[in-house]
């Protein structure tokens, strides 16, 4: 059975220095392999695609499952992932829940890999 990512603070911002910059402490290294190993899975990139692409800014989960072609538990569970990795949030509406981009650690994680970003 493979290993849960662990629940990050997601409140806390991630480094924005560019890991050429300088090296990176144990701790820093954890949350951003955590956050590249929310996406580092095909449906996973594939939902948060769908999520950052929505009219709206926002995705429900009442239509995912149809889109990737699977269950709407194991979309579920992909879902938890990435927000467990607080690259989105969710709200639920009634029996739905609409999904946002935490566009903040997006833009982190690319100024992290890319020194020319931003």
């Amino acid at each position: 059975m493979p290993k849960a990512l662990p629940v990050l603070d997601v409140s806390a911002p991630l480094r924005c220095a560019p890991l050429v910059s300088d090296p990176v402490d144990a701790d820093t290294a954890l949350h951003i392999a955590l956050r590249l190993k929310a996406l580092a899975d095909p449906v996973r990139v594939q939902l948060f695609s769908l999520i950052l692409t929505a009219a709206g800014g926002e995705a429900c989960n009442c239509d995912m499952a149809a889109i990737v072609g699977l269950s709407d538990a194991t979309v579920s569970h992909h879902l938890k992932a990435l927000r467990e990795a607080g690259l989105i949030v969710g709200e639920r509406r009634g029996t739905w829940v609409y999904y946002r981009p935490v566009r903040e650690a997006l833009g982190a994680l690319a100024r992290v890999l890319d020194p020319a970003c931003c």
